[in-house]
């Protein structure tokens, strides 16, 4: 099988920092234009200002992915039941055109919960495996892992330790993984142990111990991240601090630059097929997208549109360019200015 999947990058904290930007940056190099964003709001989707906080996370990629000429959507998908569902397929619209989706802080296990065998999930990685990269910062990458550690819970609510079943993103290719961000947090001072994020290392060890025995912890320091290249074989710690590998109780620690082989992670089994373990309605929305991105036809509609620019680009009228090119953007497409001339490609 054709290996087309994209990056998947996890982030132990600060994705709309400096070494954040970095990491989008080396992943939006990686992608053939335009860059296309969609922020998921599910691991903050029961804060009343989860729209305000995707929205920030929008705003810091507009300026940081600027030379891309990024296109950013933010995707409410808050909570099942409700007119903001992670199963709606209009709310999620924006998944089918983006090749870097996002996610970051929140609750872990409400992103599990609000996610698990949703139609959102099943697109997300439907189009990672058609070559969008991922995105897991803080809260999504604790909830993208084999077990969930249930930060909230333990820490604040005063829950026993316990192992909560997590959406399992790696499983589709046979990796038991389970992540911890805030690995090193030292917020705590001298007087709490705020490792381990936040909820230290006794209570984290408890946590690990009720795992199964080949189960891989990936701890991941604060403002540094692992990018997983699975079509290249690949890992690459980038950031400030450390990627720390633990299993049965044997850490391996990568500083930031490491480059290591994927196998690190374990013995990767690619699905038989592109659409394994995919909800059928899922891969049929993304895959449709896909035959209709692969097409060359240009309507005259956004032709007559290119020319309109072309001619306030000439005038130098560049606040008249700038609005057709927002109009053309309205239709689905996206204006390339290359040393060539104009192209167009769609959305």
């Amino acid at each position: 099988m054709q290996k087309t999947f994209g990056s998947i990058a996890l982030l132990g904290s600060g994705e709309t920092s400096l070494a954040g930007g970095r990491t989008f940056e080396e992943i939006a190099k990686q992608l053939t234009p335009p860059v296309h964003v969609a922020v998921l709001e599910t691991p903050a989707g029961f804060e009343l200002n989860s729209a305000q906080v995707a929205w920030k996370v929008g705003e810091f990629l507009k300026t940081r992915l600027q030379n891309f000429n990024p296109i950013v959507d933010v995707i409410p998908a808050r909570k099942r039941g409700t007119s903001f569902s992670p199963d709606d397929p209009e709310i999620l619209q924006a998944l089918l055109q983006a090749n870097i989706i996002f996610m970051g802080p929140g609750s872990p296990t409400y992103a599990v919960r609000q996610l698990q065998g949703s139609l959102a999930w099943n697109l997300v990685r439907a189009r990672h495996r058609l070559g969008a990269s991922l995105v897991f910062a803080s809260a999504a990458a604790i909830a993208v892992s084999e077990y969930t550690l249930p930060v909230y819970e333990i820490y604040k609510v005063g829950n026993e330790v316990h192992a909560f079943p997590g959406l399992g993103l790696f499983l589709d290719f046979g990796l038991s993984l389970s992540f911890i961000p805030h690995w090193n947090n030292s917020d705590g001072g001298a007087d709490v142990d705020t490792s381990r994020c936040f909820v230290g290392s006794d209570r984290f060890m408890q946590w690990y111990d009720l795992l199964p025995a080949n189960q891989t912890i990936v701890g991941l320091d604060e403002h540094t991240s692992l990018i997983i290249d699975l079509k290249a074989g690949k890992c690459t710690v980038s950031g400030t601090n450390s990627v720390t590998l633990t299993r049965k109780g044997n850490p391996e620690i990568f500083h930031a630059g490491s480059v290591f082989p994927v196998d690190k992670l374990g013995k990767i089994k690619y699905p038989r097929t592109m659409d394994e373990g995919i909800l059928s309605a899922a891969w049929e929305m993304a895959s449709s997208i896909e035959q209709v991105q692969d097409s060359n036809e240009v309507p005259e509609e956004i032709q007559k549109l290119i020319n309109d620019r072309l001619d306030a680009r000439q005038r130098k009228d560049w606040a008249a360019a700038d609005i057709i090119r927002q109009q053309i953007a309205a239709l689905g497409w996206s204006v390339l200015d290359t040393p060539e001339g104009q192209k167009v490609v769609r959305q």
